[in-house]
């Protein structure tokens, strides 16, 4: 009943085909029959016969059940018309069996609900930094991307099974020939055993659905060996598969070991490609003529073989940027007075910085230094000092900081001023640094908010291993003194200082 309730064309073609039928046979009847005045049962039988010639003409078709099967599943009824005639030419193929397989694969595939289009996002992502060429399997992912996109809500209907499962089965009809108790349930099994948990494996098949038609001893087992010559752990293989699925295709094996030749060639450690290419496996579908001449600018700014493996394991996704959009975040910095062996080593230390957008990152950051009253003078010092304040959102961690810090008394002047000397000053978690650092200040130390605007080097140093054990042993002998003269000593000279001897142990807090 659920079958012929949602299978409006099928049942149209039918009845369409009975009434076709009918009126040729009116048309080839006997002229007595016409003039005896059977014209009307001819063309207009009773109910029951016309129902029951639809029934013979559905037996007819030979379809088994499975086309009105493949429309009420919502597939056009062409689709499910090649689609019946694919399916019945498998002789095992019966409509109850047929029933189950689609069963069981929307539960794997659409197991959950993917409200946020992150799975859409994902493949967005992956065919944006795609240049290579794509072997069969990819090419028919990317079709089968395509023709979601060309929906209205695009790929963030990808994870939607009311929405995708009818492109899936378009594209991929071998997935409903291929048996579940034998292959399907075995390849899900074996994904969970080298760690891709339950609920993520959806992620895996609708990013690369041909994956299901891989034999795991023969197919992905041996593709799978490849990174292990890297340094790439078993207990890899899982977290990145959920991040990049096409590391299993042919094409992205193949231009794996071109990527990997590349950081040979240019001496980066190989801890350090491995580590790099875990992260970010998306990099394994970038060509290595693109990679190559990221990594020529890398080399134009000193950042190259140890310097290099640092900034790819930092910021991997840097090497998916096109040269004139890195060259601009370098002539931004070189505009605000940095010097090019600053900026060289802003990238080795902060390379995300060179992957951002100008205007809606790194000028928004420059107007809320300005607003603290950091002045074009001050900016290459204090970006020289903690570059890191480009990629600290404003909004969710600088001005939250910076409110904190008024609440309890400082001026927006003050923390200007605090920040052109010390300017790491807003990177530092409330809960984490400043809360407790600055109850301890007033509450125990019993010392005036004025001490860090004068010393704001004072959140550098450790609560518990440097400002209390220091605190209290001047305490003890009653010495009183700023925060600088307390803290920025090392343990010779202030033991020499203050108790009079070369060398302080400081007791464990």
């Amino acid at each position: 009943m659920q079958i012929s309730s949602n299978c409006p064309k099928y049942l149209k073609m039918l009845i369409d085909s009975v009434r076709d039928l009918d009126e040729w046979n009116s048309w080839t009847a006997d002229s007595s029959e016409i003039i005896a005045g059977d014209v009307d049962s001819c063309a207009t039988p009773q109910l029951g016969s016309f129902k029951k010639k639809v029934y013979e003409m559905a037996k007819g078709k030979g379809d088994k059940g499975i086309l009105p099967f493949l429309e009420s599943l919502g597939l056009s009824l062409s689709s499910a018309i090649y689609l019946a005639s694919y399916l019945s030419s498998s002789h095992s193929q019966t409509l109850p069996l047929l029933i189950h397989k689609v069963k069981y694969v929307k539960e794997i595939f659409f197991s959950d609900s993917d409200d946020d289009g992150i799975i859409g996002k994902n493949a967005r992502r992956m065919m944006m930094h795609l240049s290579i060429s794509a072997e069969e399997d990819l090419q028919q992912t990317l079709s089968f991307f395509e023709k979601i996109q060309a929906r209205r809500g695009g790929l963030n209907l990808l994870g939607c099974g009311s929405a995708s499962f009818r492109y899936l089965i378009e594209s991929f009809p071998r997935l409903l020939l291929l048996p579940v108790e034998s292959h399907m349930k075995p390849m899900m099994n074996f994904l969970e055993d080298i760690g891709v948990p339950r609920g993520c494996t959806k992620n895996i098949l609708l990013l690369f659905p041909p994956i299901l038609f891989y034999n795991i001893d023969k197919d992905i087992k041996p593709r799978l060996l490849a990174f292990e010559k890297v340094g790439i752990q078993d207990n890899d293989f899982g977290k990145m598969l959920i991040k990049y699925p096409w590391i299993l295709s042919s094409s992205i094996l193949e231009n794996f070991q071109k990527v990997v030749n590349l950081f040979d060639e240019e001496k980066v450690p190989k801890a350090c490609s491995s580590r790099a290419i875990r992260n970010w496996p998306l990099l394994l579908g970038c060509s290595v003529n693109n990679l190559k001449m990221m990594v020529d600018q890398f080399g134009e700014l000193g950042i190259r073989s140890n310097k290099l493996g640092k900034v790819i394991v930092t910021s991997p996704q840097l090497l998916h940027c096109r040269p004139p959009e890195f060259l601009q975040v370098v002539s931004f910095l070189k505009d605000l007075g940095l010097e090019e062996e600053a900026i060289s080593r802003i990238l080795g230390r902060c390379p995300e910085i060179f992957a951002t957008s100008i205007d809606r990152t790194l000028k928004k950051k420059l107007e809320f230094l300005s607003s603290i009253g950091v002045s074009r003078t001050h900016l290459p010092r204090v970006i020289r000092k903690y570059p890191e304040l480009f990629v600290c959102d404003v909004n969710r961690a600088l001005l939250p900081r910076m409110k904190y810090l008024m609440k309890i008394g400082l001026s927006r002047r003050d923390i200007g001023f605090m920040v052109r000397r010390f300017s790491p000053l807003l990177g530092y978690s409330i809960d984490e640094v400043l809360r407790p650092k600055l109850e301890f200040l007033t509450k125990t130390m019993k010392k005036p908010l004025s001490e860090v605007v004068d010393y704001p080097r004072y959140f550098s140093y450790s609560l518990e291993k440097k400002i209390k054990p220091r605190f209290w042993l001047l305490k003890s002998i009653n010495m009183e003194c700023s925060l600088k003269e307390m803290l920025g000593k090392n343990d010779e000279e202030f033991a020499a200082d203050y108790m009079g001897v070369e060398q302080m142990v400081v007791p464990p807090s």
